[in-house]
């Protein structure tokens, strides 16, 4: 694979290998070159669960401190659009929503629900399930308080985040211009909610590892006692 010339001078003093605590971490990634453009910053972490078992699956939203710094496009299905629209929705509806997404239409990063729409909006459930974009009250997303819910979303930085089938998940966390402190609470942040939907009956290392990367830069490993409490 070829490695660009911003990416080599990145790792030039750098172990991919050494563990780093948190603050060193984030520190290292704003020493890192940076782009033409704000990067996004990601936590990933891999869990010591089964993902071959259903009582195993984690998810779960987290509400960062700070914000993701992502302008998120919501949609809202209701009956009462205005309201939504008002609140911040960028889209709102209910059947003609549901048609144009039958036709294709998915220019959307959350789907919100008034709890007496969602009988028809399960009927584009194998469209929306598949792309993590499916309205679950467990996620705030199926509401009859709109208002909440959008805000909650739009200003509130609430993230969804889902294992994969190798037991990782990858969290947003910030921008490579937020500053040092942001960056590590919100991170703090998606530790604490992924300590709380730890599922029962794990009794080895529940959180393996945990990376901190930027969009185009190389991966920082956390040392494991900043995770190693959960």
């Amino acid at each position: 694979m070829k490695i660009g010339k911003r990416y080599r001078n990145a790792l030039e003093g750098y172990n991919s290998s050494q563990n780093h605590s948190l603050n060193d971490a984030v520190e290292l990634l704003k020493k890192m070159p940076k782009t033409n453009f704000d990067e996004t910053v990601e936590l990933s972490i891999h869990l010591g669960v089964d993902s071959r078992q259903s009582d195993q699956m984690v998810r779960g939203v987290v509400d960062l401190p700070n914000g993701s710094g992502k302008k998120v496009r919501v949609i809202v299905f209701t009956d009462d659009p205005e309201t939504a629209l008002e609140a911040g929705a960028d889209y709102a509806g209910k059947d003609d929503m549901i048609k144009k997404i039958q036709e294709g239409w998915l220019e959307f990063d959350v789907a919100i629900s008034v709890p007496k729409a969602m009988k028809e909006v399960r009927t584009i459930a194998r469209i929306l399930g598949p792309r993590g974009l499916m309205p679950n009250p467990k996620s705030g997303t199926v509401s009859d308080d709109i208002e909440g819910a959008v805000k909650a979303i739009t200003q509130g930085g609430r993230v969804e985040y889902k294992m994969d089938k190798q037991a990782n998940i990858g969290v947003v966390v910030g921008k490579r211009s937020f500053s040092p402190e942001q960056l590590s609470e919100n991170i703090n942040s998606v530790f604490d909610s992924i300590g709380q939907v730890k599922p029962e009956g794990i009794k080895d290392k529940y959180i393996l590892s945990a990376t901190l990367s930027g969009t185009m830069s190389p991966g920082i490993k956390l040392e494991p006692a900043e995770y190693s409490k959960y």
